[in-house]
């Protein structure tokens, strides 16, 4: 198939996913993303992991919800992009892809992704309350007027409780968060891109400004997403940090406190 690789101006997300187009092998497509969604010299972590999601949706209709997804950051993720997808195994009710994202450096993101249709059950249990904090017109900007990645323009990240970066409190914070444009795109992709905006919460140990890299992330996703450019809230914990890594657990709820999504993270830290 010829390669339709698309360039563009608006860097808005959903500008970016709707840009994706069939690359030169079945089940592949490509983008080349605007510089206003770097972090440092590759794509932020949400957008690639995004990337790999959205494909495996394009690639493989008919898919039950995504249940569980684990994202292996290799490398950087820059110039022409492809992601591309491919079915696993397909059962009567569960079925298993492996998602893959590849830039001009090479191997960029693996992916597996879990998919499960709902059955009926007698079992439910729900402990995962959002917190009662004030809604996001009454939060300031979590971010200050400091250096801050390229990416972070596209979203609105206000400060619900808990420390600022580079503050030395507490490494943990809740922020209120949405996407600036995600007109047209696709919630579920739209929902991983935005649960990685935030920074790492062991930044707030930082002394100054210092790079990060995210190595790992499983994510359990927990209730279909809506309004991919609603408000969401996130809370985000640091459980340990040492040898220059850290590890931090993420819930995220929507604005009616449906909770959707639960995930931790390895990143690497050079501070």
């Amino acid at each position: 198939m010829e390669d339709q690789t698309a360039d563009f101006g608006p860097r808005g997300y959903g500008a970016v996913m709707s840009a994706l187009v069939p690359a030169e092998e079945s089940g592949a497509f490509a983008v080349e993303l605007p510089d206003g969604w770097l972090q440092g010299r590759t794509t932020y972590g949400g957008m690639s992991a995004a990337l790999c999601v959205e494909a495996a949706r394009l690639a493989l209709p008919g898919l039950p919800p995504l249940r569980s997804a684990q994202f292996a950051f290799a490398g950087p993720a820059s110039g022409r992009l492809v992601a591309r997808a491919r079915l696993v195994r397909q059962g009567k009710s569960a079925a298993t892809a492996t998602a893959e994202l590849d830039g001009d450096a090479g191997p960029a993101v693996r992916a597996l992704l879990t998919y499960g249709a709902a059955r009926d059950s007698a079992v439910a249990h729900r402990d995962l309350a959002a917190p009662d904090l004030p809604g996001p017109e009454d939060c300031g900007p979590f971010m200050g007027d400091g250096p801050r990645p390229r990416f972070a323009e596209n979203f609105d990240m206000r400060l619900a409780a808990g420390s600022r970066l580079m503050s030395g409190g507490a490494p943990t914070y809740t922020l209120w968060v949405r996407h600036l444009a995600a007109e047209g795109a696709d919630p579920l992709a739209a929902l991983v891109a935005l649960a990685d905006a935030p920074p790492p919460p062991g930044m707030v140990l930082f002394t100054g400004p210092a790079p990060i890299s995210t190595m790992t992330w499983s994510a359990d996703l927990l209730a279909e997403p809506g309004d991919p450019g609603g408000w969401h809230l996130l809370r985000s914990d640091c459980r340990h940090a040492a040898g220059g890594y850290s590890e931090q657990a993420m819930t995220l709820w929507d604005a009616e406190g449906r909770p959707l999504m639960v995930s931790r993270q390895r990143v690497a830290i050079f501070a």
